[in-house]
């Protein structure tokens, strides 16, 4: 007579915990896997029955909306239905640990672990994270503050009579992070040596910034600096952010005097407002307002009238040119 196997699964649906329940418990830590944005390779870690990870997450969270857990099960896995739960923790104590260790953590989330081959939670870490559950991903618990790392994902048996086979599963774990399309820049002020520490307003797409010594998030992609003040040059610029890097943005002040530079061939005489120009290769401060400059090559002279501007640079040149023309 063949021996017939008997097993007895409990069937569990998901279940979402909304306040989290301090436990006390003891389980197989089979190793940590550390989020950050830095990490160019991801750590599979191998998981028996009744055992369990620690994820642990990198100093800068800013940039990110969560972090994904990817569960890798074997074929044999489909017919154990509603056999295993994974639940979750966080304020783990201790938080590092190895082997069989006794464990205390609140528990954030609760839930039969799915007939796939292919498993996925996202846990969301911020508020405004823009995560949800899907036909293919599961977002088992609210948001997880980056603070109450590390956390716990734990693989717990809830069926008796399970056969050999099921005892000796595993599966593979990773973790990734989910980044946001946020990057941050840093406002760096370079004043000039006669004028220093005057005051100024920094727009950036039209919003005044109130700080600029905080770092700014925004979003990825190109973004508009406007720079005001009654003691340096108005500046406008655009600038790019990329996702998930905080860029040093270069703030060059100006003294706000208006110049003008001259340009005009050898031997040529300039005048301003009636002065002779000495050296017309350099810039010529000038007040802003009404001026009329005087160019003299030989008998030749041309007179025009500039309205200068404060914080612009004016460029005057005067050109010779030649002209032939075949008639007849």
């Amino acid at each position: 007579m063949s021996k017939l196997k008997l097993f007895l699964i409990i069937q569990f649906l998901p279940v979402f915990i909304l306040h989290a329940q301090t436990e006390s418990f003891r389980t197989i830590i089979e190793g940590s896997a550390e989020v950050t944005l830095e990490r160019q390779q991801e750590t599979f870690i191998t998981m028996g029955i009744n055992s369990s990870v620690i994820i642990n997450m990198g100093p800068d969270a800013r940039f990110l909306r969560g972090i994904e857990l990817e569960i890798t099960a074997p074929q044999s896995w489909l017919q154990y239905r509603g056999a295993l739960v994974m639940i979750m923790y966080n304020n783990l104590n201790p938080q590092t640990a190895s082997g069989t260790e006794d464990i205390t953590g609140n528990r954030i989330a609760f839930e039969a672990l799915p007939s796939r081959l292919r498993i996925i939670y996202h846990i969301p870490v911020r508020a405004q994270h823009g995560l949800r559950t899907t036909t293919t991903v599961t977002m088992p618990s609210a948001v997880v503050q980056p603070s109450t790392f590390p956390i716990m994902f734990r693989l717990m048996q809830v069926s008796k009579g399970l056969p050999d086979e099921f005892e000796h599963m595993t599966f593979s774990f990773t973790a990734r992070p989910i980044m946001s399309d946020e990057g941050a820049v840093r406002l760096v002020p370079r004043y000039p040596a006669q004028l220093r520490n005057r005051p100024f307003t920094v727009l950036i797409n039209d919003t005044v910034i109130s700080n600029i010594s905080e770092e700014i998030m925004l979003r990825e992609g190109e973004h508009h600096l406007v720079i005001l003040s009654e003691d340096y040059r108005n500046e406008s610029r655009r600038f790019y952010v990329e996702r998930g890097r905080v860029s040093e943005l270069i703030l060059d002040l100006q003294d706000p005097t208006p110049y003008i530079v001259f340009e005009g061939p050898q031997n040529t005489r300039v005048f301003l407002d009636n002065v002779l120009i000495g050296n017309i290769h350099e810039p010529i401060p000038v007040e802003p307002g009404t001026h009329e400059v005087l160019y003299q090559i030989g008998d030749y002279t041309i007179i025009r009238t500039i309205n200068i501007q404060r914080g612009k640079t004016y460029r005057v040149s005067l050109a010779v040119d030649l002209t032939i023309k075949e008639e007849g």
